[in-house]
């Protein structure tokens, strides 16, 4: 299963973990200096959502949050909806 959304495409992305040390400047110390440099990964939050597609089937589907809240999928019901008995 590969650690990307299933919906926007959105996956892991590198960068860099900054080491400091120091006082900054604005608090009395001589700047803060760089020590190290070491590169990391910046993984997307991703959960696992049974989701209701556009034709009606129900599919569990690996979304970011960030698709969840902004409404891209539309959650499956899980208990139909209560109706009195006529």
């Amino acid at each position: 299963m590969s650690k990307a959304c299933e919906v926007c495409g959105k996956s892991a992305s590198v960068g860099n973990q900054v080491e400091t040390r120091g006082k900054a400047k604005y608090l009395g110390g001589v700047g803060t200096k760089i020590t190290g440099i070491t590169k990391r990964r910046f993984t997307p939050n991703l959960q696992n959502v049974k989701a209701s597609l556009p034709s009606g089937e129900i599919r569990t589907m690996r979304v970011c949050v960030q698709c969840i809240r902004s409404g891209r999928i539309r959650k499956a019901v899980r208990n139909k909806p209560f109706s009195l008995p006529s």
